[in-house]
């Protein structure tokens, strides 16, 4: 395996909390004060959930898409991989139906996006750029050792046992407008907590099985809060938790719920 020696951030579930991934990004040194690139070489993944709960996800999208950019133009990187709550965004934008068949949600698709903490000026500001860059998010990647995936779940594996093939599924299913399949999809990119008590020694050890199918030595997601599912005080988030005997990080600090935006820088962490 060949690492890049350059600087490798991750950061996941922004959710519309603009200002403080700006103020995160800036205290990281990837960024200035006027919230424009200054990373130099480094590279930036984030790991989805831009949109929902938050006061600005288009904002957060729109600031990611310039970086992206401006990064790109001095030789560094900006990825972004794709989370539950786009899909529950475009689910509530492309397919609103009151009736999906075999789901009581009421309201179907908006009903439930509202419900998981949608944002009424998120979906009126959503542009048809806005939904070609999230239809063109992949799902994982592995990047000097770390599978980044957005959720702490073995459902990837029902998409495809490469994350060639997972990428490529996930983009079919965003392509779909069939209402049963998008009811399906996300609860496949939602469900949570497959790794938390995982051990190397199990047999059929959900950790061992995801970084021996997709590749990686550690698994590295966001999804799942500090606060609520991992049991840290709000104001004692500091840093990613790694857990599962060490081979997972999960690194979302869980903003919307007192907790803070975490820049995490991959290549400084010790094995």
């Amino acid at each position: 395996m060949t690492v890049d020696q350059t600087p490798l951030f991750v950061v996941a579930d922004v959710h519309g909390h603009r200002a403080e991934l700006r103020n995160a990004l800036q205290d990281a040194g990837l960024t200035d004060a006027a919230g424009h690139w200054s990373g130099a070489d480094a590279r930036l993944w984030l790991l989805g959930d831009y949109v929902d709960r938050g006061p600005d996800g288009i904002g957060v999208i729109d600031d990611v898409r310039r970086l992206t950019g401006e990064a790109a133009g001095v030789g560094g990187e900006v990825h972004a991989l794709l989370g539950n709550h786009e899909v529950q965004l475009l689910a509530a934008y492309l397919l609103d139906t009151s009736t999906v068949p075999g789901w009581q949600q009421q309201d179907g698709f908006r009903g439930a996006w509202a419900r998981f903490g949608g944002r009424d000026d998120d979906l009126r500001r959503l542009r048809d750029e806005h939904i070609s860059w999230i239809v063109s998010r992949p799902a994982m990647a592995v990047v000097d050792g770390y599978l980044l995936v957005h959720s702490d779940t073995t459902r990837y594996l029902e998409f495809g046992d490469s994350v060639a093939a997972v990428n490529a599924e996930v983009a079919k299913a965003l392509a779909s407008r069939d209402a049963a399949g998008w009811l399906a999809f996300c609860y496949q990119m939602s469900d949570r907590g497959a790794f938390r008590d995982s051990e190397p020694a199990k047999p059929d050890d959900p950790v061992a099985t995801m970084l021996g199918t997709y590749g990686g030595e550690v698994l590295v997601h966001g999804h799942s809060t500090l606060t609520k599912h991992f049991g840290v005080a709000p104001g004692e988030v500091r840093e990613a938790l790694r857990y599962a005997d060490g081979r997972v990080l999960a690194i979302d600090g869980g903003a919307y719920e007192g907790g803070r935006i975490l820049v995490t820088r991959l290549d400084d962490l010790t094995s």
